[in-house]
């Protein structure tokens, strides 16, 4: 399984679990203590932590977590994967293009794809859980948005999003934040005659207004209503991402 643990305001931290194994792996955990509580509450024992950049609602509870594991002394080492690029401590494994992680106990192979943009070294996880494709895509690409250009330029961000949105269209997209609600504002803002973002917006207002989590979308939902992979070029990516930085919809 792969389920939501929520954290701060709106961060998800995604855990990737086998209860029968009794192991999980979680994905940028920027807060330990929901990640232990969620561990203790399955009797789950952490395998592995992966992590798309280095902001620190990403990693600040990775050194929570690698302590809990030290002070329980379990005899088993968990890997901590993340960007070679970036400057992240602890990182055991660091990762670049192509790279694989083989997570044998979770029924789940990801490899690495370099998405500069948000951050200058951001990578996101992309692969099949059980045999269905996923995306641990950080704050790259959004539901129904992207992440800002923190670091990277818009010609990155650009074309970084163009390599996720070339991924099957079922691909499962896991993305960081609850931020669906917010991005269709804009989308609906920017595309005011586009039906498929008016309809997507209606079924996400439902969600949230029942305090639902409307993630994980799929790319095939992304590529017909995400208004940045509805741009054409890269000069009109960095003229919607501008728009998008001062929009107060």
């Amino acid at each position: 399984m792969i389920q939501a643990i929520a954290a701060f305001a709106d961060n998800y931290i995604w855990a990737i679990t086998d209860d029968q194994q009794g192991l999980a792996a979680v994905v940028d955990p920027g807060d330990a203590g929901p990640v232990l509580d969620f561990l203790q509450r399955h009797r789950l024992r952490l395998a592995a932590i992966l992590v798309t950049h280095h902001h620190g609602d990403h990693t600040g509870g990775i050194a929570g977590l690698k302590a809990a594991h030290q002070s329980a002394s379990l005899s088993e080492t968990f890997r901590i994967y993340g960007p070679a690029a970036e400057s992240i401590p602890d990182i055991t494994n660091p990762l670049r293009e192509g790279d694989s992680v083989v997570l044998g106990g979770l029924d789940c192979t990801l490899r690495v794809i370099e998405v500069p943009g948000h951050t200058r070294g951001h990578i996101a996880f992309y692969g099949h859980h059980q045999a269905a494709p996923v995306l641990f895509c950080g704050d790259t690409l959004f539901a129904a948005g992207c992440g800002r250009l923190f670091e990277g330029s818009a010609e990155q961000m650009w074309n970084s999003l163009q390599k996720l949105a070339s991924l099957p269209e079922q691909t499962a997209v896991y993305c960081a934040h609850e931020y669906t609600l917010s991005n269709l504002r804009f989308a609906c803002a920017a595309y005011p005659h586009h039906r498929e973002i008016a309809n997507r917006f209606a079924e996400v207002k439902s969600l949230r207004d029942q305090e639902r989590i409307t993630l994980p979308s799929t790319i095939g939902v992304e590529r017909s209503t995400n208004p940045f992979l509805l741009c054409a070029n890269a000069q009109a990516f960095a003229e919607l991402r501008q728009q998008k930085d001062s929009f107060r919809g």
